[in-house]
């Protein structure tokens, strides 16, 4: 079933078990946040900039180096992109996009500024909207190795007993799904 996003401006079909984090803390404007209840898994749908001075799979590439710095990610050998590919557009319910953009790669990542690096698959997709002057990235935080002195050790092996983890197919299914319902969100 499609949630609402950003006061009904979009709309996407998220995992049943997703947690909004917005109930939980408080979440820039220009971000939905979605968190696993049982593993470090996250769903993040962002309202940015268009980034004019990048193209296409150069301009992925650019919001992969982004939320690595924001990961404390950008260190030689922490981050490393592994595939960029289109997405066609007869698979999307986001019509106004003029690209979409599937990026996946990984990251070492700590938690709460821990010393503890945790390896990270990340999966984004990046929406074109020129017309908007927007871009909106998806991106789908999975882990895949936790560190045994992260804090995240523990939900990584709840997740066993309380429900599955998000797959890929999960995270197709937010892309497939994501429609512009007013584009007045865009200013």
């Amino acid at each position: 079933m499609a949630r609402p996003l950003f006061g009904g401006a979009l709309s996407a079909t998220i995992p049943p078990t997703a947690q909004d984090i917005s109930e939980l803390r408080e979440i820039p404007d220009n971000q939905e946040v979605f968190a696993h209840r049982a593993t470090d898994q996250s769903i993040i749908i962002e309202l940015l900039e268009y980034q004019t001075h990048v193209d296409n799979e150069a301009a992925a590439r650019y919001h992969f180096e982004d939320v690595a710095g924001s990961n404390k990610a950008s260190q030689p050998g922490t981050s490393e992109v592994r595939s960029v590919q289109c997405v066609p557009k007869t698979e999307l319910s986001l019509h106004q996009c003029s690209s979409a953009w599937l990026l996946t790669g990984a990251q070492l990542v700590s938690k709460f500024n821990e010393e503890a690096k945790n390896t990270v698959n990340i999966h984004l997709c990046l929406f074109r909207l020129p017309q908007f002057s927007t871009d909106i990235l998806v991106t789908f935080n999975d882990p895949v190795i936790i560190n045994p002195l992260s804090s995240s050790k523990g939900a990584s092996q709840d997740a066993n007993l309380a429900s599955q983890p998000w797959t890929e197919q999960d995270f197709q299914c937010v892309l497939q799904s994501l429609q512009l319902l007013d584009p007045g969100v865009f200013g």
